[in-house]
């Protein structure tokens, strides 16, 4: 029911909304894109702290549980159950582009132009040559091909993230930090970069919008004090603890030297006759788990 709220209440609930200008995007490298292969695209020294620093807008993904409707079981109503959950297909991020060498610009293209197998016209060896061949050609070439690489060299498994933070993350307190809000994307690559207007009416500052593909988000549960419980099951009980050597060979020794399989079962008798009295007269006893001691094995 509706219930009145003191200014202390107000102050502490809703005096402190979450503000969207703190945040932190890291942008991973797959690893096909070697030093080499960046210094051969203009990218000399790569400065990865940069190229996140430059990062000035991002979207915070969403996702959606697909459900399936009901009709049958119930009389006149519709229920709805959820069998999967669906992530966005695509994480939007906007950078500044720096003037001293557009590294956004140059970076997300050369990751796409990785992924498509594009490069510039290679000189003919000596065999080539030779053999009367030619180098392969070039994208400039009129007899161009492309050769996508293979997935796992330009999708990057883990490496991409986006942490919402607060204006006080920096004062080094638990608190700050448990207030952490990281977003963790698996196999990510870029898929689309958004063409760029440049004119001669008043300057502004040059951004690129890249867009990439994702299978799955997760939120990393940062900063959470709670431990997990160890699990009592069969793979942590005393019963599956594996045996030293000696231990084996002793159980090993005692299994050749005794029907009982060395586990020093006692004999019963039923009905005050001697067990194997009673098999003997067609009372023979079923076999049972050895290991109950309730039953030996016939002899």
């Amino acid at each position: 029911m509706p219930s009145s709220k003191n200014i202390q209440d107000i102050k502490t609930n809703l005096l402190h909304p979450a503000l969207t200008s703190f945040f932190e995007v890291e942008i991973p490298k797959p690893s096909g894109l070697t030093g080499r292969y960046l210094a051969q695209n203009g990218i000399t020294n790569f400065n990865q702290s940069k190229l996140n620093l430059l990062c000035s807008e991002a979207v915070l993904p969403g996702s959606q549980l697909a459900t399936h409707d009901i009709t049958g079981d119930y009389h006149g109503s519709t229920h709805r159950h959820a069998y999967r959950r669906q992530f966005d297909d695509t994480l939007a991020l906007t950078f500044y582009v720096d003037a001293e060498n557009y590294l956004p610009i140059r970076y997300f293209e050369t990751w796409i132009k990785y992924t498509a197998g594009e490069q510039i016209a290679s000189q003919p060896s000596e065999a080539d040559i030779k053999n009367g061949e030619k180098g392969r050609p070039g994208v400039a070439d009129r007899q161009y091909f492309y050769r996508m690489n293979y997935p796992t060299s330009y999708i990057c498994n883990e490496g991409l993230k986006v942490t919402k933070f607060e204006r006080s993350h920096g004062s080094g307190t638990k608190d700050a930090q448990q207030r952490e809000l990281t977003y963790q994307f698996v196999n990510c690559f870029p898929t689309s970069i958004n063409s760029m207007a440049v004119s001669y009416d008043t300057s502004s500052l040059l951004k690129c919008s890249v867009s990439l593909s994702y299978v799955r988000y997760f939120i990393d549960p940062k900063g959470s004090t709670e431990q997990a419980e160890p699990r009592a099951d069969a793979n942590t009980s005393a019963f599956n603890t594996p045996l030293t050597a000696q231990q084996q060979a002793a159980v090993n020794a005692a299994y050749t030297q005794k029907s009982d399989l060395g586990l020093n079962i006692p004999p019963i008798t039923t009905g005050g006759f001697p067990t194997s009295t009673a098999n003997s007269s067609g009372n023979s006893l079923s076999v049972q788990d050895a290991y109950s001691g309730n039953f030996i094995l016939n002899r």
